[in-house]
């Protein structure tokens, strides 16, 4: 994976070749190349698409809600076997 200065600088010479062309390019050309080169890029990073990161987050969201739940079960449990341990009061 490339660092951020290295990628922006890799962007940035790709942005100038284009500009330096051979000849004007329209817009519309103009944007399409942009476009291209910047999906390159970004294709060569480990990146994850928004609805994959919104999917994970859901799943980690109630993950963590399951073990907040557990945790309190366990606590619970924990304190009726302590209270079944402890001797009646006078023996």
């Amino acid at each position: 994976m490339l660092a951020a200065k290295p990628l922006l600088e890799s962007l940035a010479a790709r942005a100038a070749d284009l500009l330096d062309a051979e000849g004007p390019l329209s817009r519309n050309e103009l944007e399409g190349k942009l476009k291209q080169m910047l999906h390159s890029q970004f294709a060569r990073l480990d990146l994850v698409s928004r609805d994959e990161f919104d999917g994970q987050t859901l799943v980690l969201q109630r993950t963590r809600q399951r073990l907040e739940q557990l945790e309190q079960q366990v606590a619970k449990l924990e304190r009726q076997l302590a209270s079944q341990d402890t001797p009646p009061p006078g023996h």
